[in-house]
C-alpha cells in the first residue's frame, strides 16, 4: 500500500496565496510513488480542488459537519465536499479538540457523516506532554481510538486513516524520535485491527519537515505523514513527496 503525505495548510494562507501554492505544487509534482493529499482552508477549497484536478495531487478538507444536511449555520456538509471532488477529510485535529472543544461524541458523528458521503477520514489522535510524562500515552490513545471508532464499519483498509500527532510535538520543532513513533504505530495498528477487524494506515504528524521526513517514512509501520508548516513551502514539501 502506498504511503500517504498530507498537507494541512491550516489557516495560514490568504485565498490568493493558496491558489499560487496549489499551482506551484501541481507544476512541480508531476509524479510520485506516494499518495499526496492537499488540505487548504475552506474558502480556497473549491478553487484549489479545481486547480489540482487531473494531477497526481488529491483534495482534502480540514474538517466537516456532523451530518450531511441540516440547520447547522457555518458548518460544511461532507456530501458537498464530495461534490467538489474532495476525497479526504481531517477529523478531530488537536487544535479543534483543544481550542474549539470538540468532544468524542462529536468526532465520532463527524466520522460517520464523512463515511456516509464516501470521504476518507483522517482521524487525529495524540497525547499531551503531561500525559506522556506520566506514562499514559497508550492509555490516552486507546481511549481516543475507541471513542472515535464506536459503531464504525469500513469496507476496505484504504478507506480510513489515523494520524498520530503527539500534541507536545505539533509546531514545536521537536518531533518524536522515529523509532518511538514506530513503536506507538505498532500498538495503534494492533488495537485498531481489534476494533475494525482490518488493518488501516496510520500516519505520523508533529514537526515533520524536509530534514526528518525520510527517517519517519523508512519505518515499516509509519504509513505516511501529516505535515503542517513544511507543507507551505513548495520546495520543502515537494522534496518530501518525492522521497
Amino acid at each position: 500500500m502506498k504511503k500517504i503525505i498530507i498537507a494541512n495548510w491550516k489557516m495560514q494562507l490568504s485565498f490568493k496565496d493558496s491558489l499560487i501554492l496549489a499551482k506551484e505544487l501541481k507544476r512541480k509534482i508531476k509524479e510520485t510513488k506516494n499518495e499526496v493529499v492537499v488540505c487548504p482552508g475552506f474558502l480556497a477549497l473549491a478553487s484549489v480542488a479545481n486547480i489540482l484536478k487531473g494531477s497526481v495531487l488529491l483534495s482534502g478538507a480540514q474538517n466537516c459537519a456532523l451530518k450531511n444536511r441540516g440547520a447547522l449555520t457555518g458548518e460544511t456538509s461532507p456530501a458537498t465536499l464530495s461534490e467538489l471532488g474532495v476525497e479526504y477529510v481531517i477529523i478531530g485535529h488537536s487544535e479543534r479538540r483543544l481550542i474549539l472543544k470538540e468532544d468524542a461524541d462529536l468526532i465520532n458523528a463527524k466520522i460517520k457523516s464523512a463515511l456516509a458521503a464516501k470521504l476518507i477520514p483522517i482521524v487525529c489522535v495524540g497525547e499531551t506532554l503531561n500525559e506522556r510524562e506520566l506514562g499514559q500515552t497508550k492509555k490516552v490513545l486507546l481511549a481516543q481510538v475507541k471513542s472515535a471508532l464506536k459503531d464504525i464499519n469500513i469496507k476496505n483498509s484504504s478507506g480510513f486513516i489515523i494520524a498520530y500527532e503527539p500534541l507536545w510535538a505539533i509546531g514545536t520543532g521537536e518531533p518524536i524520535i522515529p523509532l518511538e513513533a514506530e513503536t506507538i504505530h505498532i500498538f495503534l495498528k494492533a488495537e485498531v485491527a481489534k476494533i475494525l477487524g482490518k488493518k488501516i494506515r496510520i500516519a505520523y504528524g508533529g514537526s515533520v519537515n524536509g530534514n526528518n521526513a525520510a527517517q519517519f517514512l523508512k519505518e515499516k509501520n509509519i504509513d505516511g505523514l501529516l505535515i503542517g508548516g513544511a507543507s507551505l513551502n513548495v520546495n520543502e514539501f515537494t522534496s518530501i513527496v518525492k522521497l
